[in-house]
């Protein structure tokens, strides 16, 4: 059956879609949620069994691979909630608002929504809804490198035990069928993980009840993925492609390669890919005597990062051939669809693009979209205040990225790592000036593992008295041009084109805008390094210049060439590729000046 959206709700943050699915799969809306926090994922286990009157059990840190067992648990009960809402919408009568809620929100051109009406006057009204209707996927997320490495007192387990492997298990451990999103690049050790389980690998009818989902910055990385994982004979269903920069959450830059080109190669090689996939896994399966199937496999490509209006989203599916269009950041706005606290969700209705930015407060060292002034920020703000700066890392889940001070591993949003971090640093000889920017360097870092996930307490009014009051939110760009909170008809209707949401004119089209985030990145890394600028910087920022400039002369010939499709932009669009060339002109002579100032 073919999926009745052609849009999906991404994961967001840590608990900001745990529960997603259970709002929306029952419209037939593709949802994802997070697998990092498995301590919120008990307490809403929990919450749910009490609610629905369901026998609960807790699993406690004193159960043997408990986080596993809680990640099962917990999407069993998931799975079983949105089904029974699924059915009792099917079962519903002709009348039933909720079976009209339904095909409302379904795309004009829907087959399903066409049919409707003439079913209702001449046909077997249910058999036609349980032969046409369909629940939406319940998808889970793994970011590859949060894989905390886990102890018994001093003793250090096996690698299965690790954060992300144990995720991994607890997924195919469930009853869902549905795909697991790999996020934040190659983890060997958890790719070669997959194949310890059954539901990953084809079965004689050619399906595969637990697809494999890759999330990519470009096409270089989905060949280098897709073929170490087609070796294994584990097949991607799907390659998820998302803005480098025009995100939300963690942004993995590429080095200057823009959306549309990398989109259009994606298009281009799409046929070669799986062409070359298939023949590897193929023979990794006969290698490994698993069933063969009889056909090639399906191979759905997406994309997400930036997108904002019903034209784009069309755009994306009719020029570059898109299976799902990922609408992450706008949803942050739906209460029916995401969980945030009131205080956030009026920050986020109220945010303009300079309260919008890429920090480096993520103790993943990795630059992080968020939001000014956040609650987790002015929490971390007091405390730096009161002379105890650091977080009291209750979670711990990124406690394995630095190993600077002891060997176990301490995360660098911890108040012990930015007290010892601190002591070192009073004793180098440093200028005030130097002192206060390392100072800064080392007390920005946020306790996001727990932030990220602070939110689905408050809404849910569950205790926060181990985790603090303080939220951190991780909306992409676009949010800016969003301004109120939304239902879910409202969304869906503003993504299919019904009405508009967005009431500025002067927002940028998506690729301008990936384009504007991508100059000014490359801005801040020229001025941090105006003082020191190696060979090796020289190099990597004209390369960044050339790419950007490439895809810049592509967006020339592609909006020269889509005159229809943008008729009423098309002018604007390519005097904003002119000035953003000039731009670029401009940091080309910065890195010379900088660069010969140096080498004097």
């Amino acid at each position: 059956m073919m999926k009745p959206h052609s849009f999906h709700i991404p994961v967001m943050g840590i608990g900001f879609t745990l529960d997603t699915p259970l709002k929306v799969s029952h419209y037939g809306i593709d949802s994802v949620i997070s697998l990092v926090d498995d301590i919120l994922i008990e307490r809403l286990r929990k919450m749910y069994c009490e609610k629905y009157e369901m026998e609960y059990n807790e699993i406690t840190e004193s159960t043997p691979d408990y986080r596993a067992k809680r990640i099962t648990a917990y999407l069993n009960l998931i799975k079983i909630l949105a089904e029974k809402k699924f059915e009792e919408l099917k079962n519903g009568s002709i009348s039933s608002d909720e079976i009209r809620r339904y095909i409302s929100m379904l795309p004009d051109a829907s087959r399903i929504k066409k049919e409707f009406n003439h079913t209702m006057l001449n046909g077997n009204f249910n058999k036609w809804i349980k032969e046409n209707l369909s629940i939406g996927s319940i998808d889970v997320n793994i970011m590859t490198k949060v894989d905390r490495e886990n102890y018994i007192g001093e003793e250090r387990l096996s690698f299965e035990y690790n954060d992300a492997h144990a995720a991994l298990r607890g997924y195919a451990n469930s009853d869902l069928n549905s795909s697991l999103v790999l996020s934040a690049g190659i983890n060997p050790s958890l790719y070669s993980y997959i194949t310890h389980f059954d539901d990953f690998y084809p079965d004689r009818d050619n399906n595969i009840k637990k697809k494999i989902v890759l999330k990519v910055s470009d096409y270089r990385s989905a060949l280098i993925q897709g073929k170490f994982l087609a070796k294994k004979g584990l097949w991607i269903s799907e390659f998820r492609i998302e803005s480098g920069l025009n995100c939300g959450g963690h942004a993995f830059a590429t080095d200057g390669f823009l959306l549309g080109p990398i989109l259009a190669e994606f298009r281009d090689k799409r046929k070669e890919l799986v062409e070359l996939l298939h023949e590897i896994f193929i023979k990794a399966l006969s290698d490994i005597n698993r069933i063969i199937p009889e056909k090639v496999l399906p191979v759905r490509v997406s994309a997400q990062g930036g997108v904002g209006t019903a034209r784009e989203h069309q755009f994306l599916i009719d020029h570059y051939k898109i299976d799902s269009v990922g609408w992450g950041t706008p949803f942050l706005l739906v209460p029916e669809a995401t969980s945030v606290d009131k205080i956030t969700l009026n920050q986020l209705a109220e945010a303009k693009e300079d309260d919008l930015y890429l920090s480096n407060i993520s103790p993943l060292g990795i630059p992080f979209n968020t939001l000014r002034g956040n609650t987790k920020d002015i929490e971390r703000l007091y405390f730096i205040s009161k002379g105890r700066p650091g977080s009291s890392c209750p979670k711990e889940y990124v406690s394995s990225n630095n190993k600077e001070f002891t060997e176990k591993g301490i995360c660098t949003a911890s108040r012990q790592y930015q007290f010892l971090k601190l002591q070192e640093l009073d004793k180098e000889e440093l200028t005030a000036e130097e002192h206060k920017i390392k100072f800064e360097k080392v007390v920005e870092k946020s306790c996001i593992c727990v932030g990220l996930g602070t939110s689905t307490l408050l809404v849910n009014n569950l205790d926060t008295k181990i985790e603090g009051v303080g939220v951190s939110i991780c909306p992409g760009p676009n949010l800016a041009y969003f301004p109120k909170i939304m239902s879910l008809k409202e969304i869906t209707d503003h993504i299919y084109g019904r009405l508009s949401v967005i009431t500025r004119t002067d927002r940028p089209h998506m690729f301008i805008k990936e384009l504007q985030v991508y100059i000014a990145y490359l801005g801040n890394k020229i001025e941090e390094t105006k003082l020191s600028m190696s060979d090796k910087h020289n190099k990597y920022y004209l390369t960044f210049v050339n790419n950007l400039k490439e895809g810049i002369n592509y967006y020339k010939k592609l909006f020269a060439e889509m005159g229809e499709t943008f008729e009423e932009k098309r002018s604007g669009i390519l005097i904003e590729l002119d000035d953003n060339m000039k731009r670029l002109d401009n940091l080309l002579m910065e890195i010379s000046n900088h660069s010969k100032r140096i080498a004097v």
